[in-house]
């Protein structure tokens, strides 16, 4: 038996990072959510879903269910931010995306979140 097929079914949601274009920083919304952003690092969406995190991207992207910022300016995933956590369950998922980015802030980056 596979890992997947253990898993239990409530275990299929996933925290997300996109990373966005430098463009965005010149949205004062952005800026204003970002003070002790740090010169060089990366802009990012953190997110959530129940969806693959690969779809959830196309799907912001095609402007369905989309962020603005990720519509705009998205980049590409940033898997090596997140996977190690995914799969989990829907209230583990919604506290990881909150600590995830508060995690990303610290750090330095320029964070949105929804």
């Amino acid at each position: 038996m596979n890992a997947a097929a253990r898993r239990p079914r409530s275990h299929h949601y996933s925290v997300y990072v996109v990373e966005l274009a430098d463009p965005v920083w010149n949205v004062a919304g952005f800026r204003r959510a970002n003070p002790d952003y740090r010169l060089g690092q990366p802009f990012v969406y953190v997110g959530m879903t129940g969806l693959d995190p690969d779809l959830r991207f196309d799907r912001h992207m095609a402007g369905i269910q989309a962020n603005r910022f990720v519509r705009e300016f998205g980049v590409r995933l940033l898997p090596a931010l997140y996977e190690v956590y995914n799969p989990m369950p829907y209230d583990a998922a919604r506290d990881m995306e909150v600590e995830l980015g508060i995690a990303l802030r610290e750090a330095g980056y320029g964070v949105w979140q929804a």
